[in-house]
């Protein structure tokens, strides 16, 4: 008996961005909607249809909050609370992204589903191949001259509806085309050759919570007690989205990671739990932090004074202590990412100038950005 599959494959739509002049726009759709593979025998076909859609996703909008600028007062830790993490990811994404969630969210479903139907196929293959060697081994196929050729027919379709399933699979994902006008390509490269020169820090780190404790009672000249945690920056793809450039990748500790591309950034825990938030909504504020580096100093760090283990209110050694010694203070420069939608994560960077000029370089894209 023939063996027969069929499965309706959508095409996932891909986005294409335009940033202009005249605004930042985009088109979500492709032509060729659906795919269908039907395997009968040896007969393998496909029919491609059409269909497209467009989703405004930046622009003036009397809904849209303005982020804070980079020279708005940063809050000290103790505002930001104890922990450092940003809210639930699906009370994050703006409202005006919600289009290329639905299109990566769809790409992700359609992965799922094919990747069961292969599975399915896979048992089946395995099954016609047993079926061939059986009819030799129990002679029935030697004397039913018909059996062996149709067992063939099955194994070959099989075998290329496979093929053509995995295809699909490995192009289950959101085709993000970005295209720059000249003086806005200028904007974004600077960001972009400013995060590099970031990533290559020395040391990263992701501050997962802050506290102030009694300096009286540890006699430490360090007002606040800071969590951190060793991360990497650096330029990453996502299965989930193809794309002509590679995403700002910032990793998180305690939470989803950040992927920022040209116009969004998109927070990423695993396949079906990421947030999406507009360039144009981010804040990103830098500033510089006098830290107490009890341990060993970065490379590319500057030490800007010395102070003691062991301390009195005027910063004299407290020689109370035995084996009293000298502590140095280091300056490193903090980022911290929020919005009005939850988005709250703070990183401290070894290289200061870096850091430096990456807050810049960021807030002038996201300027331009905001005034596509």
């Amino acid at each position: 008996m023939a063996w027969s599959y069929r499965k309706r494959i959508k095409i996932i739509p891909g986005v294409h961005l335009n940033f202009g002049k005249s605004g930042i726009s985009t088109s979500i759709g492709v032509k060729g909607a659906s795919l269908n593979i039907k395997a009968s025998g040896t007969r393998l076909n496909t029919n491609v249809l059409g269909f497209s859609n467009s989703y405004k996703i930046s622009g003036p909008s009397s809904q849209r909050t303005v982020p804070q600028s980079n020279s708005t007062p940063q809050p000290s830790y103790a505002e930001l609370s104890d922990n450092i993490f940003s809210a639930d990811l699906h009370e994050i994404t703006s409202q005006n992204m919600a289009g290329i969630k639905e299109s990566i969210l769809m790409a992700q479903q359609q992965k799922a589903e094919l990747q069961t139907d292969l599975r399915k196929m896979k048992t089946a293959l395995s099954y016609s191949k047993t079926k061939k060697i059986a009819s030799y081994l129990f002679i029935y196929g030697l004397i039913n001259k018909s059996i062996v050729p149709k067992l063939n027919e099955d194994i070959n379709a099989q075998k290329e509806a496979i093929k053509e399933t995995k295809l699909v699979i490995d192009n289950s994902a959101v085709n993000i085309d970005i295209q720059f006008d000249d003086p806005t390509k200028k904007k974004f490269d600077r960001l972009y050759n400013a995060f590099k020169n970031l990533s290559s820090s020395h040391r990263i780190w992701d501050i997962t919570g802050a506290h102030y404790h009694n300096r009286v009672a540890t006699r430490s000249s360090a007002s606040k007690l800071v969590n951190r945690r060793d991360v990497k920056f650096g330029l990453r793809s996502l299965p989930i989205i193809q794309s002509n450039y590679e995403a700002l990748y910032f990793q998180n500790i305690n939470g989803a990671d950040l992927y920022l591309y040209p116009t969004f950034v998109l927070m990423y825990t695993n396949d079906q739990n990421f947030a999406i938030v507009g360039i144009d909504e981010l804040s990103l504020t830098f500033s510089s932090v006098s830290f107490t580096e009890t341990s060993t100093v970065p490379r590319d760090s500057k030490v800007t004074s010395k102070t003691w283990a062991k301390v009195n209110k005027n910063g004299t050694p407290d020689k109370r202590f035995k084996n009293n010694y000298q502590i140095p203070v280091v300056r490193y420069g903090r980022l911290r990412f929020s919005n009005s939608t939850g988005v709250n994560e703070e990183y401290q960077i070894s290289h200061y100038e870096a850091g430096e000029e990456f807050g810049k370089a960021f807030e002038e894209y996201r300027r331009v950005c905001k005034v596509l």
